[in-house]
C-alpha cells in the first residue's frame, strides 16, 4: 500500500478519520466532490489521461486538477487510490520533459520540482501539444508573483476563532522580560523604519544612549542594523544583544559612537568584557572587508572579546540540502547511506549551529552580556540567538512562546522569508534561496529528541510550520520585513499560522511535557548525538509513512484517554452516588468506584 501526504500532513483516506483529520480533508470522491478551502477556485481540470510517474509504485493513470492553492492528483487504477495533494506555494520549479519527436513510453509531460524534497513526473500524450494548457496554468499559478497575481493568503477566506496576529506583541513580552528597567529603555525611533527599514519598530537600547545616538551608530553597521536587545536573564541582567556587521572596510574604520554604543551594552550589567559573538568563518569575516563590512577589531574595542564561530553562508547551506535531497528521494541506498550522508555535511553545519547558540547560552548563564552578529543579522543571526534563548527561556519552550519566539527573532527582525524561500517567484535559481528557516526548525527538532519533556509541542507542530513556510496559504511568512508587510497589509488581508495552529492545539501538544521553566538545556552538540530528521526529510518514502507516530508517544495517548475514560466513569458513579434515589446502591457500588482510580494509579506506573 501506497500514502502521499498533503500540505499538513498525512491525507487520510476516509475523510474524518484518524488523528490527522483536519477541516481541509479531501474527500475521496469524483474529483468533483473535493473539499476545496473557502477562497479556493477551480482554475483548470484535465479530463484527458494523465500519468504520474510515481518513483514507488510505477506508472499510474489519472486525473489532474488545479485551483489557485493547490495541484491535486488521483489515480484511477490503483486500489486504494494514490492521491497527490501539493498546494503551489510548494512547487519551485515546472520544466517541460521531452519533445514532441521523444521516443519512449511516457518520456514527454512534466516535471516538477519541489521545496520539500519532492519531485513529481507526469507524462501525457505526445499528439497536439497536451501539456501545453496545463503548463501554462502550473506556471502562472505556482508563480502568481512573477505574473502579477496575489498569493494564494490574499484569497483564502478562512476563519478561526482566535486571531493568530495577536499572539505577539513586543511591549507585552518586552514587560515579561522585566523590561524597561533602569538600564535598559524601549524607543520608537524607527516608528517610521526611518532608523533601519528592516527593523520592528519598538526596540529595546541601554538605557544611557539618546536616540541620536543610535542614528550615528546606524550610519556604521550594515543595512542600520544596530544593535539591539533581544532577551534579559531576569537574575544576572546579562542580555543577548543583535545586530549586523560594522562597516570597517579595507581601511580599517573607526566610529566612536559605535564602540562607545558597545561598551554601554557591556556597563549595564557591569561586567569587564563584552563577547562578542561574529557567527562567520574568520576567513569570510575579512573578505567582507573587500566590500566595505568586517568585523570588530582589538584595538578600537578594548573592552569586547571577539569569537567567530565558524557557520557558513547561506550558498553553503543551499548546496548542503541539495546534496541532502539528491541522497533521500526517491530512494534511500541503504549500502553507503553513512558515507552518503556525511558527504552532504547538512549535520555537520546543523552541529555549528547548535554549538554557537549553546556557547552564547553559556556565557549569558554566566552573567556576560553578548552580542551576535552574522554579516547582515537576518540568517545566521537570527538561528542562534533564538537557539540560546529557547535554551535559556522556558517560556519559549510552550506552545505560544514558541510563536512569540518566531514572531519576534525571525518576522519582526527581518529574515529574508520571501528571497529566502522565494514565495511565488518563478526565479529558482535565484541566489538568495537558502533553507536557514528549515536548518534553524532542524536544530529546535535535535533539541526535542534530547529533551523530549522540556517541549510542550510535538514534532506535528514543527512539521507544519515548514509546510506553511511554503504553502502560501497564510500570511505569516510572506515578505522580508516587517516595512514591507505594513505596506501590503499582510496582518489585515490574510490569516495568521497561529490561528490555525491554536485552534487544533491539542494536536500539536507533547504528551509528555514536563513544565521546568528555570532550567537551562545544553543539548549535546556532537556528530555521535545528532539524527537526521527522518520523519521530515525522508516523509514522502511509503516505508517511512507506515512508521510516522512514535509508538511510545501512540501508546502514551492511548493510555491518556483510557485515563479520560475512567476518570468519567468515577464522575458518574459518584453522581450516582451522591444522588437521593441511590441510597440503596452506595454498598455495593464502593467497590467499583474504588476500582477505577487503583486503575489509574497503575497506568502511571511505567512513566
Amino acid at each position: 500500500m501506497y500514502f502521499l501526504m498533503d500540505g499538513c500532513g498525512p491525507l487520510n483516506h476516509r475523510v474524518g478519520s484518524g488523528p490527522w483529520a483536519s477541516r481541509e480533508s479531501l474527500k475521496m470522491g469524483p474529483l468533483a466532490d473535493v473539499t476545496l478551502l473557502p477562497g479556493e477556485e477551480r482554475v483548470i481540470e484535465h479530463d484527458k489521461d494523465i500519468i504520474y510517474m510515481c518513483p514507488f509504485n510505477g506508472a499510474l493513470k489519472g486525473k489532474v486538477f488545479i485551483t489557485n492553492y493547490r495541484l491535486y492528483f488521483k489515480s484511477a487504477d490503483a486500489d486504494p487510490a494514490v492521491t497527490l495533494n501539493v498546494p503551489l506555494g510548494v512547487i519551485g520549479r515546472v520544466e517541460k520533459m521531452g519533445g514532441a519527436s521523444s521516443r519512449g513510453e511516457n518520456s514527454y509531460g512534466l516535471d516538477i520540482t519541489c521545496k520539500d524534497m519532492r519531485n513529481l513526473r507526469f507524462a501525457l500524450k505526445q499528439e497536439g501539444h497536451s501539456r501545453r494548457d496545463i503548463f501554462d496554468i502550473l506556471f502562472r499559478y505556482a508563480f502568481p508573483v512573477s505574473h502579477g497575481l496575489p498569493v494564494f493568503a490574499y484569497l483564502s477566506q478562512e476563519k478561526y476563532e482566535e486571531n493568530g496576529w495577536n499572539v505577539f506583541k513586543p511591549m507585552e513580552e518586552f514587560r515579561r522580560q522585566g523590561l524597561p528597567n533602569e538600564k535598559w529603555r524601549i524607543t520608537f525611533v524607527n516608528e517610521t523604519y526611518e532608523l533601519c527599514d528592516t527593523y520592528p519598530t519598538i526596540l529595546a537600547v541601554p538605557f544611557r544612549s539618546s536616540d541620536e545616538d543610535l542614528r550615528k551608530v546606524s550610519a556604521f553597521r550594515s543595512r542600520g542594523r544596530i544593535p539591539v536587545l533581544s532577551w534579559i536573564h531576569r537574575e544576572n541582567q546579562a542580555v543577548i544583544c543583535r545586530c549586523s556587521q560594522p562597516l570597517v572596510g579595507m581601511s580599517g574604520k573607526r566610529n566612536k559612537d559605535d564602540e562607545r554604543y558597545l561598551d554601554l551594552i557591556r556597563e549595564a550589567n557591569g561586567t569587564a568584557k563584552l563577547t562578542i559573538y561574529d557567527a562567520r568563518p574568520s576567513v569570510n569575516a575579512v573578505a567582507n572587508k573587500a566590500t566595505g563590512g568586517g568585523y570588530e577589531g582589538d584595538d578600537a574595542y578594548q573592552n569586547a572579546e571577539l569569537v567567530f564561530l565558524d557557520i557558513h553562508n547561506i550558498h553553503v547551506m543551499r548546496e548542503s540540502l541539495k546534496k541532502l535531497k539528491d541522497i533521500v528521494y526517491p530512494n534511500v541506498e541503504e549500502s553507503h547511506w553513512l558515507s552518503s550522508l556525511e558527504s552532504t555535511h547538512w549535520l555537520e553545519h546543523i552541529k555549528l549551529v547548535i554549538s554557537g547558540a549553546i556557547q552564547v547560552a553559556d556565557k549569558i548563564s554566566g552573567g556576560n552580556s553578548v552580542v551576535v552578529h552574522c554579516s547582515d543579522g537576518w540568517d545566521r543571526t537570527a538561528q542562534l540567538t533564538s537557539l540560546a534563548m529557547l535554551m535559556l527561556d522556558g517560556h519559549y519552550r510552550t506552545l505560544r512562546g514558541f510563536q512569540v519566539l518566531l514572531e519576534k527573532e525571525w518576522i519582526s527582525f527581518g529574515h529574508k522569508f520571501a528571497s529566502r524561500i522565494g514565495h511565488g517567484d518563478k526565479n529558482h535559481a535565484d541566489q538568495d534561496r537558502s533553507p536557514i528557516f528549515v536548518q534553524f526548525i532542524d536544530c529546535v527538532w535535535q533539541m526535542t529528541k534530547q529533551f523530549p519533556t522540556a517541549f510542550e509541542f510535538n514534532e506535528r507542530l514543527l512539521v507544519t510550520i515548514l509546510d506553511h513556510l511554503f504553502s502560501c496559504r497564510f500570511g505569516t511568512f510572506l515578505y522580508n520585513c516587517e516595512s514591507a508587510r505594513d505596506t501590503n497589509e499582510v496582518r489585515s488581508k490574510t490569516v495568521s499560522l497561529w490561528s490555525l495552529v491554536n485552534s487544533e492545539a491539542s494536536s500539536y501538544q507533547n504528551p509528555f511535557y514536563t513544565p521546568e521553566c528555570s532550567r537551562v538545556l545544553y543539548p549535546v552538540a556532537s556528530m555521535r548525538h545528532l539524527e537526521l530528521w527522518v520523519t521530515y526529510y525522508i516523509r514522502w518514502n511509503p516505508r517511512i509513512r507506515q512508521q510516522q507516530q512514535s509508538p511510545v508517544e501512540q501508546r502514551y495517548m492511548e493510555l491518556l484517554a483510557l485515563r479520560d475514560e475512567y476518570l468519567k466513569k468515577l464522575e458518574e458513579l459518584q453522581l450516582t452516588d451522591s444522588s437521593p434515589n441511590s441510597s440503596h446502591l452506595s454498598n455495593s457500588s464502593t467497590p467499583n468506584a474504588a476500582s477505577p482510580t487503583q486503575h489509574i494509579t497503575h497506568l502511571h506506573t511505567p512513566f
